[in-house]
């Protein structure tokens, strides 16, 4: 075995050999970059406290990764079909354990964030690099076997990190969150080199600078406005964000349309498998990347698991992912895509429907089979979209067209955590109000325990500490009349703290099943939508003209780095 590989796959008249191995290269490099989010939900109360975080300092330090990784997917993939893939992959590999390494080390909220920002450039390399490089590794044949795998161990990711989280938070801090990234990032730089064979286009022209400006101008601007908004309010930053996004798009849509070799031909999009299968990625992870927010929070705070035990509730999710991705390699050949992906959205959609089933009482048996239905349904339906969206590219915009899933995936996670979380936090301070009312609960208070279901906790724990100190004044209280005073209020403070824990618990359950009704009603509607663009049929997922430009442009497609 060589031990680097330099020779590319194009020229060679039969299937890379170790084409599975390098598979495997990029699970692996997906896997850190999708837990590198997952994970984080589970260290960020050790954080906050650590790092002395606000609450608008916490959120920046989870989508600080968001912003570059969404904005920036779209021009290094294109920039990647033109130099190197693999070098692309590498280069990515490299940023993103160095923002690792610079994160576990942060002392500040804004070197957190900023370490987060360096993962995301990291990520925005990394991810098209590997379905470019899958899609250029393996034949046509194999091709939709190969990307079921990755969409697996998407999947997989989304349950793991937070189980590796919890088991790290066990005996470590929360920067051992960040360092479990390196040596994995380590591995798969090495492995790369050996397994993976460098891969460009053939031939590229020039790259369409102001395209891709344009594009992580209005894309960036978009991400920003969706985090901001919603956690923030509607101030000068967000709406400046709103016009920067919409003039921004628009720009780009007319620079594309004119020039001779755009960096994304916006045509793609008047093709409905196209069109459907990018519009299915969206609102998939818009459902579940919202549903993730708020179901992690319900099993730490109000079934009170702590960050390990957090996680491994979350695993029938990742082992239906596994199921789901299997039938789908067995039915869509056999029924066409239209039928695969539609049955998996109206999956996410029964998901979605049983957790408005989620009240005060429910135990974590009651999130099972929601659990096991998403991840049935993420598993039938993202890997046909994949392939789809691959498909529809010549092979030498293959980085391109993993950057286009991608950052419809990463939009769609974004307005997921935004729209569902901000629904979650302005139902959960309703219901709150509503269950306190006549408590004589002092506004300010009130306040505190509204801004999260976290807070709330905090808010009851300190009414059952003064309700100990009072107890314990009583005790050492050498008047009688007075220690039966102390004592009684001492009682009433910790009736109190126990109203206030269970109207915390039930606000935050009601605020689950109100939310999840709202996200199956938008996936619901989304599933008709993605129904109707999907054309019928078994036949390969991808337009014609792109299947005829990618048979000539094959044997050119390995030529090296």
């Amino acid at each position: 075995m060589r031990l680097v590989m330099t020779e590319p796959v194009g020229p060679t008249d039969r299937p890379y050999a170790r084409r599975w191995w390098a598979l495997l290269v990029l699970c692996l490099s997906l896997l850190i970059i999708v837990m590198a989010n997952t994970a984080l939900t589970v260290a960020a109360p050790d954080m906050t406290r650590d790092l002395g975080l606000s609450g608008a300092d916490l959120q920046w330090v989870i989508d600080g990764y968001t912003v570059p990784y969404a904005a920036l997917m779209l021009l290094l993939g294109a920039i990647g079909d033109k130099y190197s893939r693999r070098g692309a992959l590498v280069l990515g590999l490299v940023v993103f354990g160095g923002g690792a390494v610079f994160g576990s080390l942060a002392d500040s909220a804004a070197t957190v964030i900023a370490a987060r920002a360096v993962m995301g450039v990291g990520a925005a390399l990394i991810m098209p690099a590997t379905l470019s490089l899958l899609a250029a590794t393996f034949p046509r044949a194999e091709r939709a076997k190969a990307i079921t795998l990755w969409t697996a161990t998407a999947g997989l990711a989304i349950a793991a990190g937070p189980v590796v989280a919890g088991a790290l938070l066990k005996n470590h801090g929360w920067a051992s969150t960040f360092l479990i990234n390196v040596p994995i990032a380590a591995v798969a730089l090495v492995a790369a080199f050996v397994l993976v064979p460098p891969s460009r286009a053939g031939h590229h022209d020039r790259i369409d600078y102001v395209g891709g400006a344009l594009s992580v101008l209005w894309i960036g601007a978009l991400v920003y406005m969706i985090i901001e908004g919603p956690h923030f309010g509607w101030d000068a930053k967000a709406v400046t964000a709103a016009v920067v996004a919409g003039a921004g798009l628009v720009a780009f849509v007319l620079w594309e349309l004119r020039h001779p070799r755009p960096i994304l031909d916006v045509r793609r999009f008047t093709g409905r498998r196209f069109a459907g299968s990018n519009l299915a990625v969206a609102l998939f992870f818009l459902a579940v990347f919202g549903a993730f927010y708020y179901l992690t929070q319900h099993l730490q705070f109000v079934l009170g698991y702590d960050a390990l035990a957090t996680g491994v509730r979350m695993l029938p999710l990742a082992g239906a992912v596994f199921a789901g991705s299997a039938l789908t390699g067995y039915l869509t050949p056999r029924v066409g895509m239209k039928w695969t992906v539609t049955a998996g959205m109206v999956g996410g959609t029964v998901a979605l429907a049983l957790l408005t089933r989620v009240d005060g009482t429910s135990s974590y048996g009651d999130f099972v089979a929601p659990l096991i239905v998403l991840g049935l349904a993420i598993g039938l339906a993202l890997s046909p979209c994949t392939d789809a969206i691959m498909g529809a590219f010549p092979e030498s915009e293959l980085g391109v067209g993993g950057a286009v899933n991608d950052t419809s995936l990463e939009l769609g996670g974004s307005l997921g955590i935004a729209i569902l979380g901000s629904l979650l936090s302005t139902s959960y301070s309703g219901h709150l109000a509503d269950a306190t009312e006549g408590s004589k609960l002092p506004a300010d208070t009130l306040a505190t325990a509204q801004d999260s279901v976290g807070a709330g906790y905090a808010v009851a724990q300190g009414i059952g500490d003064k309700a100990q100190q009072l107890a314990e004044r009583a005790a050492h209280t050498a008047d009688p009349q007075q220690a039966a005073q102390l004592k009684a209020q001492a009682q009433q403070l910790v009736e109190g703290a126990r109203q206030m824990k269970d109207a915390v618990g039930s606000s935050f359950a009601d605020a689950v099943s109100h939310t999840s009704l709202i996200g199956a009603v938008i996936l619901g509607a989304g599933t008709l939508a993605v129904a109707l663009l999907l054309p019928r049929g078994t036949h390969r997922d991808q337009d014609p003209a792109a299947a005829e430009q990618t048979e000539a442009e094959n044997p050119e497609v390995g030529a090296l780095n």
